[in-house]
């Protein structure tokens, strides 16, 4: 049986469609993702995250720890409060995951890890540690919820304890305050403004009701995936893995080679990654014309003559129809040495697609050419 969270019995009296999301019971939506997806843009939308890893790390050498640990710096958060971006790397230089890491207080920070990875992250966590005066500490006591979209901070700090609530509302992105167990984090998945809030399992129901009597829409993971697509954020396991590189997927600017004396792990790889010049890139593509691009379809260079997909030398890692668009988007691995003009295999056609910057959106707002 797959592992519930401490909201499952939200999700069903909310008449959640349910699937089984890396081994747990997850709502996919609560009946019309476009209406989610909508109500986030527009309004605020909650999500439930507790499938996803909570890990308290501290110690003396926490820091030292994380230095070593992570691509990018944990010294730029080194004020209480503040959070940074990251990957786990192998030595390769490969990604074994994407993280937001929190500095709670001195010497404890707070990680969140993907549901899919969380195994084989505290192996490694944990097998890295050994070295270091630091505790590695899984918190399966705790759940998350992440409120998103205009009006997120608004509706979730009527809901807050007020003094916390004064404190949350009053931070910058990336910055996070801390109450005993609870951390409110201005971090998301979506694109929106909004809070990412870690609170005790057995408190989350209520605050979960309480957050949709305030008017807070309950979004699940198919909403979830387009708001980030939109937004051009990776995935894990798609848009980048331990056979890719952050150099290769679009997440060099959270590797810091800078200061040279940092020895994190697969800097070595990335240094002579980049010497080299990295052979991918991680672009962003528009359909043309009608069609959806979907998650494995193959890709090649506009005006190509090879019509055969297996000779295909590039692919859509992430592809869906986003509903602020009205259009097709997607995520793409190809030849770094390609121009602005691709074609995608849909159906066994070859379709026309367009390389363009992202985000896709930003704020609610489109911001690619029509």
């Amino acid at each position: 049986m797959a592992q519930r969270t401490p909201l499952y019995a939200e999700h069903v009296a909310l008449d959640a469609k349910l699937v089984d999301f890396a081994g747990w019971d997850m709502p996919i939506d609560y009946g019309s993702q476009i209406t989610e997806h909508k109500a986030v843009r527009d309004n605020a939308g909650m999500f439930d995250v507790s499938h996803m890893a909570v890990v308290d790390i501290h110690g003396a050498q926490a820091r030292a720890f994380l230095r070593r640990l992570l691509a990018n710096d944990i010294a730029k958060a080194d004020e209480i409060g503040k959070a940074i971006y990251t990957c786990l790397l192998n030595t390769r230089g490969g990604v074994i995951d994407d993280l937001i890491v929190y500095h709670l207080a001195d010497d404890h920070y707070r990680a969140v890890i993907n549901a899919a990875t969380t195994e084989k992250d505290l192996a490694w966590l944990t097998s890295q540690a050994r070295d270091y005066d630091v505790t590695v500490e899984h918190r399966t006591d705790l759940a998350t919820i992440a409120v998103q979209g205009p009006r997120a901070r608004e509706l979730a700090g009527q809901i807050l304890d007020p003094k916390l609530a004064e404190q949350a509302l009053k931070i910058k992105p990336f910055r996070a305050v801390v109450d005993g167990d609870i951390s409110v984090g201005r971090t998301g998945y979506t694109g929106e403004d909004g809070f990412e809030i870690v609170l005790p399992g057995e408190d989350a129901p209520q605050f979960w009701r309480d957050l949709h009597a305030a008017g807070v829409a309950p979004v699940g993971l198919g909403a979830r995936d387009t708001l980030r697509l939109e937004a051009g954020l990776n995935l894990y396991g798609q848009d980048m893995d331990e056979d890719c590189t952050p150099l290769e997927s679009g997440l060099g600017w959270t590797v810091a080679f800078k200061p040279t004396d940092r020895d994190f792990i697969g800097r070595e790889s990335l240094e002579h990654l980049r010497e080299q010049g990295v052979a991918q890139k991680l672009v962003g593509l528009v359909l043309e014309g009608r069609g959806v691009m979907r998650t494995g379809a193959v890709v090649r260079a506009g005006g190509s003559q090879d019509d055969d997909p297996a000779n295909a030398e590039g692919a859509v890692t992430s592809g869906s129809f986003a509903p602020t668009l009205g259009r097709s988007i997607a995520l793409a691995r190809v030849p770094s040495d390609w121009g602005d003009s691709v074609e995608i295999n849909i159906r066994n056609k070859w379709q026309p697609a367009r390389v363009v910057g992202y985000p896709f959106v930003r704020n609610g707002e489109s911001r690619i050419d029509p």
